[in-house]
């Protein structure tokens, strides 16, 4: 076994990427770091302790690298390849509206109104 692996097989291997060709083109964006530094190929070799910060979605993930991988196996097995510096908020999590929150209730309209003084008649 070797002790460095082609980036876009390592991102593909963690479940990073559905496809390895969408590895590649993280890879190639020019938007992943190692250490700081850019990346711009697919094939840069990472090793273990190597930390990867990179765009996926709406969020930045900083990982370590902590094994390299020998297959593209199920979730479980692929998050013992890294160690999430910066892991993004939890699913259920909605940002929040830049209004201050969610449009008010039927109840909350009519509570509302009532402090207004509408809808009296």
């Amino acid at each position: 076994m070797s002790d460095s692996l082609r980036l876009d097989k390592w991102l593909w291997h963690a479940r990073f990427c559905k496809s390895r060709t969408l590895a590649a083109k993280l890879a190639a964006s020019g938007k992943l770091r190692i250490a700081g530094s850019l990346v711009s190929k697919a094939h840069h070799a990472v090793k273990p302790g190597d930390v990867l910060t990179f765009p996926l979605g709406l969020h930045i993930r900083t990982v370590k690298i902590l094994a390299l991988g020998v297959r593209r196996g199920p979730a479980p097995e692929a998050q013992r390849l890294y160690e999430d510096l910066a892991p993004p908020p939890a699913r259920g999590a909605a940002p929040e509206a830049p209004g201050g929150g969610a449009r008010p209730t039927k109840s909350d309209r009519r509570a509302i109104d009532r402090l207004q003084g509408e809808g009296e008649a």
